[in-house]
C-alpha cells in the first residue's frame, strides 16, 4: 500500500512528552488498520488486536484488573513487557465498551506504552452509559486520499513536488489538471486508488465500488435501533448518491414515503459513521460563524468517486476534461470540499457555506474558510467576476476583501469591484491547488 500523509501526524504523536491514546476514527474501507500497520515500523514491538475476533475481545471482558489485563496481553501476544518501544493497536473496539473505558489507564498507568484504537461505528455502537475517557484520549479523524496521497501512489513524484513548491509553475497546468481530472472521476478510496495505479483501467473498479457500498449496507444492522431504522438507513444509502452536493430535506426523501423525524434521525446516525455529512448553512459575514440548523442542509457524501460511480455519471466525467460543467457543477463543488477537509486531521473539522434567503433575492457561497480571523468566501464557477453576484453580496456584507475561485483554468489574482464599488481581490486557484489555500492566502495576506 502506498504512503499516507497522516503518518507525519502519528509521528508528531508519539514524540509527544504527554502522549494520550490515540483514538482513530473513520468510515469503513479509508485505510486506519492500513496505516497503523506501516506506522508499526517505528516499534520495536507491535501488538495487533482485532475486537472483531472472539479470542480477542474475551481479553478485554475478563474480570481483570488493568495491571492483568496488561499481562495477558503481553502473554497473547507472546511480547515481553519491557523489551523496547511497543505499539499496541486495538481495532474494531467499538465492540467493546470495556476496552474503551479501559483506555484511561493507559493513560494514566502506561505511559511507556504507544496505543492506538480504531472504530467505525463508535458512537454508534457503544453502550450510552459508558462514557468516552475524556481528556484521556486524543483524536485523529481518517478520510479517503487526497490528490497529494493519490500522486504518491501513483509514483508522481515530480509533480507532487511542483504542487509543494513556492509557486507552481505554468508549464505544469496540462499536466496537474489532467492528474486531478483522474483523482475526480476515480475518488480516494484507498482500495480504488490501489488497483487503478496498478491497472490504470476504471472499469477494473467496478467490482470494488460494489464491494464498498455492499459493506456498508451490511453494516446498517449493527448500528440501527430497530427494524425500521434499518429500512431507512438502507433507503439512505441507495439514493443520497444521486443528491450528493444539493440541499436536501428529509421529509419524504429521495422519493420514500418516510416521514422527516424517522429520516432526520437515520442521517444523523450516518453522520456518525462518517458515511455522509450534513452541512448546514450560515448566515453570517463574521466568526463565530453559527450554523443555522433550521435552513436546509447540503449533503456531502464520503468520496467524490463514490458519489461518481452509483449516480452513473462516470461516463460523462471522462468525456468532459472541465469538471465545473458536470452534474450543474455538483462534482466541482463535492471534491472540492473532500479535498478542504484533508486540510485538517481534527474530527471537528467541518465544512462551512453561506446564504442570504430575503423574499426580494437570495444568494449561497459554496464554502467558506476560515484563515486565522478571517472567512474567506469560496466560490466553484467559471465566467467573468461580474457574474458572480453571490460573492459581490457577501464581500459588501463583510469586512474581508479577498475571496477565492476554484475552476479549471489558471491561477491568476484579479482585483476587482463589488456592484456596490467595493474593491476586493480574487484569487483564482485552479482545481489541483485546492490544498494549498492557505499557502496562497498567506502570500497575499
Amino acid at each position: 500500500m502506498f504512503y499516507r500523509t497522516a503518518i507525519s501526524h502519528l509521528k508528531v504523536w508519539a514524540s509527544k512528552k504527554n502522549r494520550k491514546p490515540l483514538i482513530i476514527r473513520g468510515a469503513r474501507q479509508v485505510g486506519k488498520t492500513t496505516i497503523v500497520d506501516m506506522f508499526s515500523k517505528e516499534f520495536d514491538q507491535y501488538i495487533y488486536l482485532n475486537l472483531d475476533k472472539p479470542e480477542e475481545l474475551k481479553l478485554f471482558e475478563n474480570d481483570y484488573s488493568f495491571q492483568e489485563l496488561l499481562m495477558t496481553l503481553f502473554l497473547y501476544a507472546n511480547k515481553k513487557r519491557n523489551n523496547g518501544k511497543t505499539l499496541i493497536f486495538i481495532d474494531e473496539i467499538q465492540n467493546s465498551a470495556n476496552a474503551v473505558r479501559l483506555l484511561r489507564y493507559f493513560y494514566e498507568e502506561a505511559s511507556d506504552l504507544f496505543v492506538v484504537a480504531a472504530g467505525s461505528l463508535l458512537e454508534t455502537l457503544i453502550d450510552k452509559k459508558i462514557s468516552f475517557p475524556v481528556g484521556r484520549v486524543e483524536y485523529l479523524a481518517m478520510r479517503p486520499c487526497s490528490f497529494k496521497e493519490f500522486l504518491i501512489a501513483c509514483k508522481e513524484e515530480e509533480s507532487l513536488s511542483l504542487i509543494e513548491s513556492f509557486d507552481v509553475p505554468e508549464y505544469a497546468h496540462d499536466k496537474l489538471s489532467s492528474l486531478f481530472h483522474q483523482y475526480v472521476i476515480i475518488g480516494g478510496m484507498p482500495e480504488i486508488v490501489n488497483q487503478y495505479t496498478q491497472a490504470k483501467d476504471i472499469s477494473s473498479l467496478n467490482d470494488i465500488y460494489d464491494a464498498l457500498i455492499t459493506s456498508y449496507l451490511d453494516d446498517v444492522e449493527k448500528y440501527a435501533s430497530n427494524k425500521s431504522m434499518v429500512r431507512y438507513l438502507r433507503h439512505i444509502i441507495n439514493t443520497a448518491f444521486y443528491e450528493a452536493g444539493s440541499r436536501v430535506t428529509f421529509e419524504k426523501f429521495g422519493n420514500s414515503p418516510y416521514r422527516s423525524r424517522e429520516m432526520k434521525e437515520a442521517f444523523l446516525n450516518l453522520q456518525k459513521t462518517m458515511l455522509l455529512n450534513l452541512v448546514y448553512p450560515t448566515n453570517s459575514t463574521v466568526l463565530p460563524m453559527q450554523p443555522n440548523l433550521k435552513l436546509k442542509p447540503r449533503l456531502h457524501l464520503l468520496d467524490t468517486g463514490l458519489v461518481n460511480y452509483f449516480s452513473g455519471v462516470q461516463v460523462e466525467l471522462m468525456q468532459n476534461k472541465n469538471i465545473s460543467n458536470m452534474y450543474r457543477g455538483k462534482i466541482a463543488e463535492h471534491i472540492t470540499g473532500q479535498e478542504l477537509l484533508t486540510l485538517s486531521y481534527s474530527i471537528q473539522s467541518k465544512l462551512n457555506f453561506w446564504t442570504r434567503e430575503k423574499a426580494s433575492s437570495s444568494a449561497e457561497i459554496d464554502y467558506l474558510h476560515i484563515f486565522g480571523e478571517n472567512i474567506i468566501p469560496i466560490e466553484i464557477k467559471s465566467g467573468a467576476i461580474g457574474r458572480l453576484r453571490s460573492l459581490h453580496q457577501f464581500i459588501d456584507q463583510s469586512d474581508n476583501n479577498i475571496a477565492i475561485r476554484f475552476w479549471a483554468g489558471k491561477k491568476s489574482i484579479e482585483q476587482a469591484r463589488t456592484l456596490t464599488g467595493k474593491p476586493f481581490t480574487l484569487l483564482n486557484l485552479p482545481f489541483y491547488m485546492i490544498a494549498r489555500i492557505n499557502n496562497e492566502l498567506e502570500k497575499i495576506l
